[in-house]
């Protein structure tokens, strides 16, 4: 294990990917996945979320707070 724990540098960004939104940090390194399904048949399938409910959790998780030092 490193001796330093691994940085997401804030501020954090959504992108939207064909079936996911992803979290980024200030360097582009991927911080979350939130997928997603548009059709209902596979949606309910696969038990994913709707477009809607991917895109405000990934934003909610874009806005946590850095953990104090």
């Amino acid at each position: 294990m490193p001796d330093h724990p691994r940085s997401f540098p804030p501020p954090w960004f959504v992108m939207e990917l064909s079936n996911s939104f992803v979290v980024k940090d200030n360097v582009g390194d991927a911080v979350a996945y939130v997928y997603f399904e548009d059709e209902p048949g596979r949606r309910a399938a696969a038990r994913l979320m709707t477009r809607d409910e991917a895109r405000r959790i990934a934003a909610n998780i874009a806005k946590l707070p850095e953990k104090p030092k």
